[in-house]
This record gives structure tokens, sequence and C-alpha cells, in this order.
């Protein structure tokens, strides 16, 4: 006993030593493998999320080539075809050139005072078709584009904030419960109810533009060219600043409602399954995208780029007829008329709006756009 006594004795501090060095270890150990389970969770966590992260990033993808499926085969389509309807509508010229074509018959079918005042009307109004038709084109071309950026970014956003997740990833629900088929619709604003104050003040634009111009005057290409430009920058500014957005979409969604309510014969229906909510955040939102500056530039690079267009179309017909000095402004009429229909054709057959969509400008405004980033009004 005495032996072991005087064993601990000369050993005590070795044996704390080793005992604390033991004991260390031991806890450095257990913190260790804690600190690893620990990773090991984590990435387990982080694997999980990232693949449920790829997962809606796809749905996500796949609902926004759905929605930009149906504005290409569908909402811009039927847009093109009904403003197309409405412009030969309301700028139909075929009764103003039937009365000129009396001229070649009895001497007193018609007096030329009466040729004259036709002439000069039919100047105005073959100018105002082509330019209603251009900037009308061209204005929705980029408007449902908008949509679609618009409807995309706000799909990312709420499921980003995980609001309503699963059923932000259902289609039917998305597009039902949030507005979006009502917010498409909306592409119809410009045909049903923008179109007349749209000819009106384009009308009076055209005027002003041309009633210096006599019919008479040779016209080489750079003169037509200016011409349009001038048209349409002076409709541009008519009404004030940004007055243009009104031919394109609603002032807001009761108004929008009460004119949907209207132009079905119908009286105003609570029971209508509008998400006004949603429909006036998403037409807000529009307003301010189509009032910022870099929206503008885009309308400003798209409109010339559609008048060098037309120009370079009637200056390849007038190869090789026309003097150096410039066709009569009478005789180049008729080519000017004709612009409407080749501007108003069938989105997936119509080089203008092919063109407009393939912009550098155009396309990195829109990328812009969906990413969310900060556009200036």
């Amino acid at each position: 006993m005495l032996s072991l006594w005087g064993f601990w004795n000369r050993h005590r501090k070795k044996v704390f030593v080793a005992l604390g060095v033991f004991g260390s270890g031991y806890v450095i150990y257990k913190l260790y493998d804690a600190h690893r389970r620990r990773i090991s969770d984590l990435e387990e966590k982080m694997e999980d999320e990232r693949q449920v992260s790829e997962l809606i990033r796809a749905q996500l993808q796949m609902h926004f080539e759905n929605i930009q499926r149906i504005s290409d085969t569908t909402t811009l389509p039927y847009a093109m075809h009904y403003l197309r309807s409405r412009i030969l509508e309301e700028l139909d010229l075929s009764h103003l050139t039937a009365k000129l074509m009396q001229v070649k018959g009895p001497s007193n079918a018609i007096t030329s005072k009466e040729k004259l005042e036709l002439w000069e009307t039919l100047k105005v109004l073959s100018f105002t078709r082509t330019a209603s038709s251009l900037w009308s084109m061209t204005l929705l071309c980029l408007y449902v584009r908008v949509q679609v950026n618009i409807l995309g970014r706000h799909l990312y956003l709420e499921v980003a904030r995980g609001s309503e997740s699963s059923q932000l990833l259902d289609e039917s629900d998305s597009f039902s419960s949030h507005g979006q088929q009502d917010f498409l619709a909306t592409a119809d604003y410009l045909s049903a109810h923008g179109i007349n104050m749209l000819i009106v003040n384009m009308q009076k634009a055209a005027m002003e533009v041309l009633k210096e111009k006599q019919l008479r005057d040779p016209f080489i290409m750079v003169q037509l060219h200016e011409t349009i430009i001038q048209i349409l920058e002076l409709f541009m500014n008519i009404g004030g600043r940004n007055y243009w957005i009104n031919y394109l979409i609603p002032e807001n969604e009761i108004a929008y409602r009460q004119l949907m309510a209207t132009s079905t014969n119908d009286f105003v229906d609570s029971s209508i399954p509008m998400d006004l909510g949603k429909l006036e955040q998403l037409m807000l939102e529009t307003r301010m995208v189509l009032s910022s500056p870099d929206f503008g530039n885009i309308v400003e690079i798209s409109l010339k780029k559609v008048v060098d267009m037309l120009v370079d179309d009637i200056s390849t017909q007038l190869v090789g007829t026309s003097p150096p000095s410039g066709v009569p402004l009478a005789k180049l009429l008729p080519r000017v008329t004709q612009l409407c229909p080749p501007l108003l054709e069938e989105p997936s057959s119509n080089k203008f709006v092919q063109t407009i969509r393939g912009l550098p400008d155009v396309e990195l405004f829109y990328t812009l756009l969906y990413a969310n980033m900060r556009i200036e009004s």
C-alpha cells in the first residue's frame, strides 16, 4: 500500500498531464466529429436546396416559355390581325381613288378644284395610313414583349419570395388567379379603343408636315425618309410627353373593365372573373416601363429601322424608272399607300416584326427588364 502511495506521489504530475492530454484529445475529437457531422448535414441540406432550386428554375423557365409561346402564337398574331382590319377599315382610300378615276370620264364629272382637293386629301391620308400602320405595328410588337417579360419576372419574384409557391408553379392556377390572361388581353386595347384617336392625331401630324409639299414636287428617297420621320416625331409629341401611351394601355383596371363591358354591350358585372388587384399592379408597372427613357430609346431605334426598310423597298422598286431629280409626289402616293399591308402581315412572316425583335438594343432592353434591373422613369 505504501509502495502504491509512493508511486502516486512520484508520478502524480505525469498522470495528471496524461489525463489532461487524453481528455483534451477526446474533447477535440468530439468537437471535430460534431463539426464534421454539421458540415455533412449542411452539405446534404445545400444539395437538397440546390436540387429544389434547379427544379423550380426549370419549372419557371417552362412557365415563362409557355407565356412566350402564348404571346407569339396567339396574343400578337390575333392583335396584329385585329389591328390590320381596323386600319384598313378606318383608312380605306378606295373611295378617293374611285372619285379621281372619274377624271378620265366626262369633262364635267369633277371640277379642277374638286380634283385638287381630292389629291390633297389623298396625299395626307396616304401618309397617315402608312405612318399609323408603321407606328402601331412597331409599338404593338414592343408592348407585347414588355407584357411577357413583366409576367415572367413577376412569376420569378413571387416564387423567390416563397409566396404560394405550389400554386405559382401550376400553369392553370397561375394564369387564372394572377390576372395574366386579362393582362395579355390588353394587347387588343390599341385596336379596339386607341386606334381612333391615334389616327386622328397622326392625320394632324401628316397635315402639318405635308402642308408645304406640293404634289408636283420631285421627291427623292432621302426626302421621303425625312418626311415619314417628321410625321412620327410630331405625332409622338401631340398631347404632351408620353401621351401616346394612352393609345396602348388603359389608364387603370377599372376603366379597362368598363370598356370591356361596354364593348360587349353589357353592364359592369362584379361577377366577371378579373383579378383587379393583380391586373392593376401589372398595368401600373407596364406604364412605368413604357414611360421610361430606355423604352423611348428602343421605340426611336425601332421606328427609324422600319422607316429605313420601307424607304429601301420603295427605292428598290424605282430602280431604273425614276430620274435622279426624284419622282413627283403625286406618282409616289400609290407606293406609299401600298406600304400598309406588308407592315401588318402575320408576325411569323412579317420581316419588320422579325427585324425589330433582333435589334441588339431591343434584346438588351428586355434582358435587363426581365432581370429586374432599374429602369429610370
